[in-house]
């Protein structure tokens, strides 16, 4: 175990500064300059080169790169380029933040998900699987911003259940976490079921009904153990698209997170902050994966040996 958890990581190196170096290669593609967006239209050429000469701007990519991966490496994600304030202290309280509506919708996720495909193969071809067919196909359909519009207009404007936006009480987070959540596990229900109606055809379901065991006990300690591996799979993929979509569903609710502070720092050309909230997101992303790799060599010990 120890040696798979080392190759994931020595895999992890490359794929972290593969981001940083596409994020920087795409942030100078970009139209605009970001001295001359900061000091206005008034600013003078001389003004506004000397002040590109301050940001570095002025330095091919590949020095600007190799500067900026040797600052993080001691922990220092330089200064936005827009208030001059430490990267570090910008991202500290988003992340917090975004960490707290993925992890509300990875539980909604998990949860509704496995539940929905474990009755829905329990039930095959019953009016329940039906309906949960139609929901999962309604959440997959669903774009992240519209179901986040169409929840504010009705819990928010009209029933006034939550609030539409901002970050404060647990009700601020229900809507939010609710649109996050839908699409990941529109998909886990249904592979979750793919999984299930194979494995509930085994000769050992059979016989642990034959010995008198419950459903519930069939269902979750038999069945559903050994229908994990294509869930977890899949699960992994699905905590990519839950960050992914945290940047549309933060920005539609006003949640103060990285993906909201990203579309700012873009729409700004803050360069060094869009660099820092990235690869925050990166990094979240491999150790979310890597606890998943850890779960999926749990569940089956030969991917260790392979």
């Amino acid at each position: 175990m120890t040696r798979f958890l080392l190759r994931r990581l020595l895999i992890a190196g490359p794929i972290l500064l593969g981001v940083v170096f596409v994020v920087m290669a795409t942030m100078d593609v970009i139209p605009g300059d970001p001295a001359a967006m900061m000091l206005g239209q008034g600013a003078t050429q001389d003004i506004v080169t000397r002040l590109r000469a301050e940001l570095h701007l002025d330095e091919p990519l590949s020095v600007r790169y190799v500067g900026y991966v040797g600052r993080l490496v001691h922990g220092d994600f330089g200064r936005s380029i827009v208030d001059s304030r430490p990267v570090n202290e910008e991202i500290a309280p988003a992340w917090t933040a975004t960490l707290e509506l993925g992890s509300a919708a990875l539980v909604l996720m998990i949860v509704g998900g496995l539940l929905l495909g474990v009755f829905s193969a329990h039930w095959h071809r019953t009016v329940f699987d039906d309906a949960s067919r139609v929901v999962s196909l309604f959440g997959l359909s669903m774009p992240v911003f519209w179901t986040g519009i169409l929840f504010i207009l009705v819990f928010s404007l009209w029933l006034r259940w939550f609030p539409s936006g901002g970050r404060g009480s647990w009700t601020h987070l229900v809507l939010p976490a609710v649109t996050l959540a839908i699409p990941s596990m529109a998909t886990l229900a249904r592979v979750t079921r793919s999984s299930m109606l194979d494995v509930l055809h085994e000769d050992y379901i059979r016989t642990a009904y034959a010995k008198g065991s419950r459903n519930v006990v069939v269902l979750f300690r038999h069945a559903l153990r050994n229908a994990l591996i294509p869930v977890v799979t899949v699960l992994g993929l699905q905590l990519g698209q839950l960050l992914g979509g945290a940047i549309l569903t933060e920005t539609v609710f006003a949640w103060p997170g990285v993906g909201r502070l990203l579309v700012q720092a873009i729409s700004t050309r803050d360069y060094t902050l869009v660099e820092g909230g990235v690869l925050v997101l990166a990094v979240t992303f491999v150790l979310t994966n890597l606890v998943v790799d850890v779960a999926y060599a749990y569940l089956d010990p030969r991917i260790v040996y392979r």
